[in-house]
């Protein structure tokens, strides 16, 4: 598995995409290090928390908004779940 491959496409993906700010990256970076440390799964599974915490996002309301933009915008595939005790499932995209 090339691990460089799915950031390069991101940061090749946002280079002239205005939406995107320091936020959305520091979340995508989380997300694939998370992704890295759980053996390469697929789908991602998480808990709001892990990811928030690797992201260093303390506020609810800006992960979910990010989350939602990412998904929106075609970086990645994002179903929440509102179950505590379930993780969210995300899919990366390619963004190229």
């Amino acid at each position: 598995m090339e691990l460089q491959k799915p950031f390069t496409d991101f940061f090749t993906a946002i280079n002239k995409d205005y939406r995107i700010s320091t936020t959305h990256i520091g979340i995508y970076a989380a997300l694939l290090q998370f992704w890295i440390t759980k053996g390469f799964a697929v789908p991602v599974r998480a808990y709001r928390y892990e990811i928030m915490d690797i992201a260093k996002i303390s506020a609810p309301y800006t992960y979910h908004r990010c989350m939602k933009e990412l998904s929106e915008y075609g970086y990645i595939v994002y179903l929440p779940t509102r179950k505590r005790n379930q993780r969210s499932t995300i899919y990366f995209s390619n963004p190229v």
